[in-house]
């Protein structure tokens, strides 16, 4: 990436009891999330994608999806996923069958990412957070949003594959910011009601 911010929108899903959300607040050590992303509130690249934490590790799998299944699945319908090749959308399809897996809120920022080939290290200044208030309408670029913070905070998250290189660990060291799990996802659903 060029460092130039862009956006980035996701539909997270959530079953009938709340479970990704719980599990994230009690420090649940094995647990999945789901969601739609797309980019620039476009539907030219649409994906389906897992994040998977197992102990330490997570773990994230995507696959790209068309308009019409996007659609598909935001509306609750997950017929037809299980004949799928892909692994992931049957997992979709099971816990949309057995979890009522369903839409749950829109979570947008904008995000500035520097890559570095070594460790395949990300670097990321995600600004701007703002939830989508009880609305499902993902491609719609001007979706009335609110901010979950209670100041203008920027995260910034350092991914890598299996340790991060000391030069980048020291470049960090000075950083100011509080250290924390952040999940855009609970933090965005502070507004919206749990349960269903």
């Amino acid at each position: 990436r060029d460092g130039k911010p862009y956006a980035i929108r996701s539909l997270y899903f959530d079953d009938i009891e709340d479970t990704a959300y719980y599990d994230k607040i009690g420090g649940t050590m094995h647990r999945d999330k789901y969601r739609i992303r797309i980019y620039r509130y476009s539907d030219q690249e649409i994906f389906l994608e897992r994040k998977r934490k197992v102990g330490d590790l997570i773990q994230k799998s995507s696959t790209q999806i068309t308009r019409r299944l996007c659609d598909q699945l935001i509306s609750g319908d997950p017929r037809g996923l299980y004949k799928a090749n892909n692994p992931l959308l049957k997992d979709a399809y099971v816990q949309m069958r057995t979890r009522l897996l369903r839409p749950s809120v829109i979570v947008d920022y904008e995000r500035e990412a520097y890559l570095h080939p070594a460790e395949n290290v990300r670097i990321t200044f995600d600004m701007q957070l703002r939830s989508g208030l009880y609305s499902q309408d993902l491609f719609n670029p001007k979706l009335p949003t609110i901010c979950p913070h209670d100041n203008a905070s920027e995260i910034l998250e350092v991914k890598f594959d299996n340790y991060l290189p000391d030069y980048i660990a020291r470049l960090l060291h000075g950083v100011e910011a509080d250290k924390c799990a952040i999940s855009k996802y609970v933090l965005c659903r502070r507004f919206e009601p749990l349960g269903r």
